[in-house]
């Protein structure tokens, strides 16, 4: 939960737990889910979180066995509202938008070359 703090320290609290998780784990490949919108209609807390996610879109990829994977999209309308039930949690159908492109992206990780695998160890 992030509504008391600004964009720049939720990005930052991704950012060191990314960095507890790679240093005490280093071979372990972190995915990070961008954070998805909120609200009906454009709002303080949609711009926020839009700002998080432009910010770990700079500072992630530079970090080793760190992907950010961007979910968001076809959940807002082209006219601003949002599609989700409560214009907050995930239907179904909305879950699947999700997890496909993360499976795709787990399934693409799992299937490296052995030399990849012994780079990433190195």
């Amino acid at each position: 939960n992030n509504h008391d703090n600004t964009a720049e320290e939720v990005a930052g609290g991704i950012e060191a737990i990314v960095g507890l998780i790679t240093s005490q784990q280093p071979q372990a490949k972190v995915i990070v889910l961008g954070l998805l919108p909120r609200g009906e209609k454009p709002n303080p807390l949609r711009q926020k979180n839009a700002q998080v996610n432009h910010l770990l879109k700079a500072s992630l990829p530079k970090l080793p066995n760190v992907q950010l994977l961007d979910v968001d999209a076809g959940f807002v309308h082209s006219d601003g509202p949002i599609y989700m039930f409560d214009f907050l949690h995930r239907t179904g159908g909305g879950y699947a938008k999700i997890c496909k492109p993360l499976h795709e992206l787990i399934m693409q990780l799992l299937e490296e070359t052995p030399e990849e695998k012994r780079a990433a160890l190195a």
